[in-house]
């Protein structure tokens, strides 16, 4: 009897009925067919986004040491310089000086030597003579003109060798006026030093006198701001290069600049801080990402981003954020420093990180500043996958799933083993004992 039922079944096709051509209906719904095929299935999340710009950054107006501050640490050096070359002159004055001094010393003594040698000589006689006068010879004197000439070189030289010593003593104040001088022009010099590398282009009284239009793109050499009519030139580098500029007189930056904001106003004073607020020019998609979800997403991943035009074009993952933050709303703000958030990229309300992505063509972007996007991220491929619609699914009652394989005119149900879903694609990976690419399945009809 269960062998009847089986042909019964299989002869009267009981899944077969009105439906469009090629296909299947049962006796409600209609159906059609699809073909089980091996492709390469990718798993994809859509979130929000926002295309804007990479790199936001700002350019501030240094603060440092002002040009008339500079202009007094070098009148301080040529003060100390002059201060120097005094004390130093004072010295070898005053050398010369007790050098003089000392010569004449020095030939007083020689005289008073001879003079007081004749003097010692009649003393000598003198004293070798009787009361009476016996032994002077006649018509000597007793010796007194040759004792005045002595006492006499004795007070020259009394009085030189005084005057000696208080120049020697002088040369001992010009020596520490000389070590004074030097250590005040070693402090001018230092001040200085540390002025010139510090020193800013603008002074206390300078002004803004012209400012860049927000939207505005600079490129190299051209003038990102003027203060007190001197600008302020955009100049391409990934670092500080060698060579001697004021602050603030120029900017280096790795490529050209877009303006997405301007702080001051022409005709402002200027002070240190922010001027200009900048991207590059370079397109760039901002996710606001729950961060529930980060492990999800990695470096590299390929992405579909769809424009507003609803025309797609390529990216790929540049950065994933690992600093979690609360939301400031739904949406997000452009200008590559913000994303958009929303219920749509997860919990309303959750902390999310900001994940970047970057256009294959970064043309695509047209002339858009700032939009929002869709952005399909690919999070898993699986190559040569043995792929079904999903809604070919059939939820069997004891579990699981199966497909209802259609060969000729006999229909089976085949149980799958699900794997990778393609949600954009509505593809989804199975398996099976008896499943095969080349197979018939029913679909319900579109």
């Amino acid at each position: 009897m269960l062998v009847a039922v089986l042909v019964a079944v299989i002869v009267s096709d009981p899944f077969a009925g009105p439906g469009k051509p090629g296909g299947v209906g049962d006796n409600a719904t209609p159906t059609s067919l699809a073909t089980v095929t091996r492709r390469t299935l990718s798993s994809q999340t859509q979130v929000n986004a926002t295309l804007g710009y990479a790199g936001a950054s700002s350019i501030r107006v240094p603060s440092g040491t002002p040009p008339s501050a500079v202009q007094q640490a070098e009148q301080a050096i040529a003060t100390g310089q002059g201060m120097l070359q005094s004390a130093r002159a004072a010295l070898a004055a005053d050398s010369e000086t007790l050098a003089g001094l000392r010569a004449t010393v020095t030939a007083a003594r020689e005289k008073e030597l001879v003079d007081c040698a004749g003097d010692s000589s009649a003393e000598s006689a003198s004293a070798g003579a009787s009361p009476s006068g016996e032994g002077i010879p006649a018509g000597s004197s007793s010796g007194d003109g040759s004792s005045g000439l002595c006492a006499s070189d004795a007070q020259t030289v009394a009085s030189d060798a005084q005057g000696s010593s208080g120049d020697a003593i002088k040369l001992d104040g010009d020596r520490a006026s000389i070590a004074a001088a030097e250590k005040t022009l070693a402090s001018a010099e230092a001040a200085l030093s540390a002025a010139r590398s510090s020193a800013v282009a603008y002074g206390q009284a300078s002004t803004f006198t012209m400012l860049p239009a927000v939207g505005q793109v600079i490129t190299r050499g051209q003038s990102l701001f003027q203060i007190s009519g001197q600008p302020v030139v955009l100049l391409y580098s990934s670092s500080r290069v060698t060579g001697e500029l004021a602050l603030g007189s120029v900017v280096f930056e790795p490529g050209p600049v877009r303006v997405t904001s301007v702080t001051p106003t022409v005709g402002a004073s200027v002070a240190p801080g922010a001027v200009l607020a900048i991207t590059s020019t370079t397109p760039q998609v901002t996710i606001a990402l729950a961060a529930s979800e980060q492990s999800s997403v990695r470096v590299g991943d390929q992405v579909t981003i769809t424009l507003p035009s609803n025309e797609t074009t390529p990216g790929v993952v540049s950065s994933v954020g690992s600093v979690a933050k609360a939301p400031s709303g739904k949406g997000g703000e452009g200008g590559g420093s913000g994303g958009s958030g929303g219920p749509e990229n997860g919990e309303e309300g959750g902390p999310t990180i900001e994940v970047d992505v970057a256009l294959r063509d970064p043309g695509a972007s047209g002339h858009l500043d700032e939009a929002p996007v869709n952005v399909s991220i690919t999070t898993e491929s699986i190559p040569d996958a043995l792929t079904v619609p999903v809604d070919a699914l059939l939820a069997l009652a004891g579990g699981g799933y199966a497909l209802e394989v259609v060969e000729g005119r006999v229909h089976r149900l085949e149980a799958v083993t699900l794997g990778l879903f393609d949600d954009g694609e509505g593809l989804v990976r199975v398996s099976g004992h008896d499943v095969e690419a080349g197979q018939r399945v029913v679909v319900p009809s579109t």
